[in-house]
C-alpha cells in the first residue's frame, strides 16, 4: 500500500511517541526523513537517530529526548506544506515559530535546514513543518 504523505506519517509517529513517553520510534526510511531527523537533532528536539539497514527495508530509528522528569523537549510538531497545498517561502518571509522558541524546517535548494539557517544563507524553499 502506498502512502500519500510519508513526511506527515513521520511527524505523527514522533508526536505519538512523545505523548506515550516512548524512548524511541521507528519508521520506514528515506533521504528526506533522514534530513528532517538531522535538523531535529541539531536543534535539540531529539537525542539522536540511526539508520537500521539490517532489515528487509531500511528503517529510521529516532531517539526522543526528555528532561529530567520525563517531560518531553518536543512539545509540538505540525506539518505545514502538504501534498494538496504546498507552502513556499522566500528567505525574508520564512516564519518564526513561537517568536523564535520553535523551529521551521525548510527544504531549500541547498538541502533541508532550519528556518534560521535558511535566513542566514539567504535561501528560501518549501516550509515542511514547524516544531516547538
Amino acid at each position: 500500500m502506498t502512502m500519500t504523505d510519508p513526511i506527515a506519517d513521520m511527524l505523527t509517529r514522533i508526536r505519538n511517541g512523545v505523548q506515550a513517553r516512548h524512548d524511541s520510534v521507528e519508521m520506514p526510511s528515506s533521504n528526506i526523513k533522514l534530513a528532517i531527523a538531522r535538523v531535529l537533532r541539531d536543534e535539540g528536539f531529539v537525542k539522536n537517530f540511526q539508520l537500521l539497514e539490517d532489515r528487509p527495508f531500511k528503517t529510521l530509528k529516532v531517539d526522543l529526548q526528555y528532561t529530567g522528569k520525563k517531560e518531553p523537549v518536543l512539545t509540538g510538531i505540525k506539518r505545514i506544506s502538504k501534498p494538496g497545498l504546498r507552502v513556499y517561502s522566500k528567505a525574508t518571509t520564512i516564519p518564526r515559530v513561537f517568536g523564535g522558541l520553535g523551529v521551521a524546517v525548510v527544504s531549500t535548494p541547498r538541502g533541508v535546514m532550519s528556518g534560521q539557517q535558511a535566513r542566514r544563507l539567504n535561501v528560501g524553499g518549501e516550509v515542511i513543518c514547524h516544531v516547538w
